[in-house]
This record gives structure tokens, sequence and C-alpha cells, in this order.
């Protein structure tokens, strides 16, 4: 028995294919650097990204790490990795699946960063550390509901760690570090208040959703929803096929992933479009190559094409244009297309 809730299957999830298709390129290509989900409440933002975890894939660990550091990434492992090894003990190797882990909007940065206990280092001389949620996250997928009401410290920190796969904990002269690279995904209402534009940038991708307008496509919400509160069991049930399916495309484009090109031409048109744009600082280029070849492999291919830069450059630029008070978020994708067609 567990006590796990039954949540709605990701592939029965009607529309919104750009927030389905940033989360699956992060999970391809955990460097993207995490999405912001903007929308209204009531557009399956927090339904989506939970559901994420019946398409996950393994993992390879280290088995009884508290950290799960990566099997065979030496230069990543943990201190007490790192010590069984200086005491040439035999690593082994487990498989885990990546899990989706949720921040409490409430946490404390002791709970987000994990606690050195200094008392235990005044009395034996040793390092003793309580992981916290940062520890949880190594390798997994870090889900923030509401981001915006985050405390910027707070945020500052898991973007901070997200950069640069470490988190470093010091108290009164005491130091502890740990890997802790993960994805952080962000969902929030804008009607309930905005991120700083320098966090919003921090953001490999981001998107902006709203609910169905379409008669036929809003209807299909409304009966699948019905048909899954009527039986969750049932309808997960019915649904693994097509879970299974996409679980294996995603592992297929992982394993493509390090067979992508990006030739010098797919290189220009990505730096023409964010110059276009005015796009400041170089940190979006280089997304966008990145996002782009997620999608290629996400598609099968091995070659990168405009086609990769068109799925996804709304995705990379969406938060990062410049906007007059009141302007509708979004890319023109008529613009972009004449960018493209001039190269």
């Amino acid at each position: 028995m567990t006590n796990e809730p039954v949540l709605f299957p990701f592939t029965s999830i009607v529309g919104q294919e750009n927030m389905k298709r940033a989360l699956l390129l992060n999970v391809i290509d955990p460097s993207i650097g995490g999405v912001l989900i903007k929308g209204e409440k009531g557009t399956a933002k927090s339904t989506t990204v939970r559901s994420l975890t019946q398409i996950l894939p393994t993992r390879q660990v280290v088995k009884g790490c508290p950290f799960h550091c990566a099997y065979g990434k030496e230069e990543r492992y943990c201190p007490y990795c790192r010590e069984r090894l200086a005491k040439n003990e035999q690593l082994e190797a487990t498989a885990v699946p990546i899990r989706v882990i949720e921040l409490p909007l409430s946490a404390t940065e002791d709970r987000v960063s994990g606690t050195l206990d200094l008392e235990h280092v005044l009395k034996t001389g040793e390092r003793k550390f309580e992981p916290g949620v940062l520890a949880a996250a190594n390798g997994n997928i870090l889900y923030v509901d509401e981001v915006n009401l985050l405390d910027d410290h707070l945020v500052d920190l898991l973007l901070d760690s997200a950069a640069m796969g470490v988190n470093y904990v010091e108290r009164e002269g005491v130091s502890f570090s740990h890997p802790a690279k993960f994805v952080l995904v962000g969902t929030m209402n804008p009607e309930e208040g905005d991120l700083r534009p320098q966090l919003l940038d921090r953001f490999g991708l981001s998107v902006d959703i709203k609910g169905e307008r379409d008669v036929k496509k809003r209807a299909e919400v409304v009966k699948r929803r019905v048909a899954f509160d009527n039986d969750p069991e049932g309808y997960l049930c019915a649904s693994q096929c097509d879970l299974q399916t996409l679980r294996e495309k995603i592992v297929r484009a992982q394993t493509l992933m390090p067979q992508i090109s990006a030739g010098d031409s797919v290189v220009d048109m990505v730096v023409s479009v964010m110059i276009h744009f005015g796009v400041d600082g170089h940190r979006a280029d280089i997304t966008l190559l990145k996002a782009a070849k997620a999608n290629a492999a996400l598609e099968g291919r091995t070659d990168v094409t405009a086609d990769d830069i068109r799925a996804t450059a709304e995705l990379v630029l969406a938060h990062r244009l410049k906007r007059r008070p009141f302007e509708e978020a979004g890319l023109d994708h008529e613009e972009l297309e004449k960018c493209l067609q001039s190269l």
C-alpha cells in the first residue's frame, strides 16, 4: 500500500504544448537552466509539473550516498563519497528514479540549504551535516509553486545552486559543500506579483499560459478531468502505454544528445535572433542553442535546423524581451520568421 496521491497523467493534459515542451527539454538537458511557468489559476501548471514524475527516467547514483551523487562523476562527488574513495572503498551504482521535489513556500534558509551541527564539531572535530531540500533535489527536479512569493534571498540561493551545481554552507567558520545539481521549475500567477527582472533572466526558459478558449479543447479538458476524478487509478492505468512511450522517447533523446551537432550556420541564426530582438548579454544565446539541440534530440534528429529555433525561441525570449507598460507578453512570430528568412 502507498499513500502517494494518484496524479493526473502528463500525456492526458490537453494543449499547453509550450509548457510541456519546456519541461521535457529541461529533462533532456538540465543545463538549459530550468523553466518559469506563468499563468492564471486553474491552467494545470502544478498538475503538469507534478505529473512529470510519471515519465522521468532512472539515473545511476552511488549506493548509500545521502546526496545521491551521480555514479562515475568523481569530480562532483560529495565529501562522504570522496572520503570512501580515499579509503579505497569500492563504490556501487544503483538505479533510482528521477523525482520531483517540492519546496514548501514556508521553508526557512536552514531547511533549504541544510544545517551544520556545530556542537558535534566542537566535541569530536568531525563535521556533521543535516541535509536540506537542496540535498534531496540533487539530480532531480526542484519545484517551487508560487515562486514569486518566495523570499528574494531564498530565490537567490536556489538560482545560485542551480547555476553552480553546488550547495555551500558555512556556520561560525565551519564549512561544508555538496553537489546540488537540479532543474529548477517555478510556477506563479502574475496577478499576485512578479519576480525581479534580474531573477527572471536566470531561468533558462519561460512560458506564459492561459486557459483554453477553443470550445472543443476546453470541453475535452472538462471530460478528461471528470473521468479521472471518477476513477483515478483506472484512468492512470489506461494511460500507462502513452506514459511509457513518452518515457522511452525521453531516454532516446538523452542518449542522442552527445551526437547533436549545430553548425556555424545554426549558431549564426541564434546570435542573429538575439541581436534582432535586442536581448542583452549572452546567456540567452547559449540557452537558445542548448534548447534547440535538446529539441532536435526530442524529435529524434542529430542535426539542429531552423525549425528547432522556431520551436524554442519563444521559450527563451518570452521573459527577456523589453516591453512597454501593459504590453502583452510573447514573441512576434512573423518578426522571428522574417529574421530567420533573411539569413
